[in-house]
């Protein structure tokens, strides 16, 4: 029995990273040896067990033959005489297929150090052809490892796995468990310039990959392609370190462009409301969880109302708050303010500019929330019918009184007002 680590706790070492994980490949070795030295088994397609003091995984090495398309159609086999090399020619890539033996020796039989030197994604084998999550694993590399490109010949390969027909067969929850982690990284906008290059975008995300080419008024976005403004505002998610919810909703907020009439263009009026049921048509497709949906929806449906904030009048500004149930649920309305402003910053030239917009409606909010809705529905105890109406009018009047203050924030912070307006109004 010969155990080895292997994967990304080499790559990471090698490059000088922090590991978290270590994932270990055992050669010559039985199911029933790995059981009587006190390993438990979880593997659900081939023998994988974790170590009984450390509980790291230790899988043994194993062969295995693509028998159906998709990233499950394959029959997997192990056995004593499956060697380190038969095991690390079927990995994805160069990068992640080193292995370091107990002694410290690499095992290095595909130049995945050469690759890594000059930063490199490079498949190990056409093996690699066989399974679709890996053009997504590459995306999510990409994203992570911002200094890394895809070999062309990998890249060739892609291409003909997605006119195979092969990202066809992969299942949501696995495309979103990546594109998930993918939104996580350093800089998510280089996952999905993998995806679109090799065409898998236009699979998984159709809603998102037609906004390229899409144009929008110079004036107010310089980068004037949607598409480009769109990866500018994840990326400027992932630079606030905002959670995955602000991250999906900056990638979500602008669907509604997509569907504008060409003789529209440069205008979107209305892409508000259009861009919600493609929201609503991602997530349920991807099976998105239930509040990175919800703030998704969210910043689709209101980004342009908190752009306009300064030109609200109090009832509509009250009747905001309680349609995002901001009164209830303060926190995720603040991140809906934290993704509008990443869309607001992700456009050339906005990256530092201020945006008051967030201050106002956080104003608004603190001062609706003083007015003390116990003593009002107490007042109205005998017709319950009339609490939420009076509730909604005190609102409306505390916001009302608060209104001079908040508005006077844009000269605080820089701007005009008539330059504010003008710009948010054009989000």
């Amino acid at each position: 029995m010969k155990i080895f680590v292997v994967g990304g706790a080499v790559r990471d070492e090698l490059l000088g990273l922090a590991v978290k994980d270590r994932d270990f490949v055992v050669v010559g070795a039985t199911p029933e040896q790995m059981l009587a030295r006190r390993f438990r088994p979880v593997g659900k397609d081939f023998p994988v067990f974790l170590h009984p003091d450390t509980q790291e995984e230790y899988a043994l090495a194993r062969t295995e033959r693509k028998t159906a398309p998709g990233y499950k159609g394959f029959v997997f086999h192990t056995s004593p005489d499956v060697t380190l090399a038969q095991d690390l020619i079927r990995r994805d890539l160069t990068i992640n297929a080193i292995a370091r033996a107990e002694n410290g020796t690499l095992v290095d039989l595909f130049d995945g150090q050469k690759d890594l030197q000059a930063r490199v994604f490079r498949h190990v084998s056409l093996a690699f052809s066989e399974d679709p999550v890996r053009i997504l694993r590459v995306a999510r590399f990409a994203a992570r490892f911002t200094e890394f490109s895809v070999a062309p010949e990998t890249s060739a390969l892609m291409q003909q796995m997605v006119a195979a027909g092969e990202v066809d067969a992969l299942v949501p929850e696995r495309v979103w468990q990546e594109l998930s982690r993918g939104l996580m990284e350093a800089r998510p906008s280089r996952m999905f310039e993998v995806l679109r290059d090799c065409g898998a975008l236009a699979k998984i995300l159709p809603e998102l990959d037609v906004l390229w080419g899409i144009p929008q008024p110079e004036k107010f976005h310089p980068e004037i392609d949607t598409g480009v403004h769109v990866m500018m505002v994840v990326d400027t998610a992932a630079k606030e370190n905002y959670p995955l919810a602000v991250r999906f909703a900056a990638l979500m907020h602008d669907l509604g462009k997509g569907v504008t009439p060409p003789a529209e263009w440069p205008s979107h009026h209305g892409h508000e409301g259009m861009g919600v049921k493609l929201v609503e048509q991602v997530c349920q497709r991807l099976k998105v969880q239930g509040e990175v949906r919800d703030l998704a929806l969210m910043t689709a449906r209101e980004h342009g109302n908190v752009g306009r904030a300064f030109e609200l009048r109090a009832n509509t500004i009250v009747t905001l708050l309680e349609r995002c149930d901001g009164f209830r649920k303060p926190q995720r309305f603040l991140a809906m303010l934290d993704a509008t402003q990443c869309d607001y910053r992700g456009r050339t030239g906005y990256e530092k500019r201020p945006f008051p917009q967030r201050a106002f409606f956080l104003g608004a909010l603190a001062a609706a929330q003083a007015v003390n809705a116990g003593e009002i529905a107490g007042r109205f105890a005998g017709q319950p019918q009339r609490i939420p109406e009076a509730i909604h009018a005190a609102r409306v009047g505390a916001v009302e009184a608060a209104l001079p203050a908040l508005r006077a924030l844009p000269e605080l912070l820089a701007p005009t007002l008539s330059t504010l307006s003008s710009v948010q109004g054009n989000l």
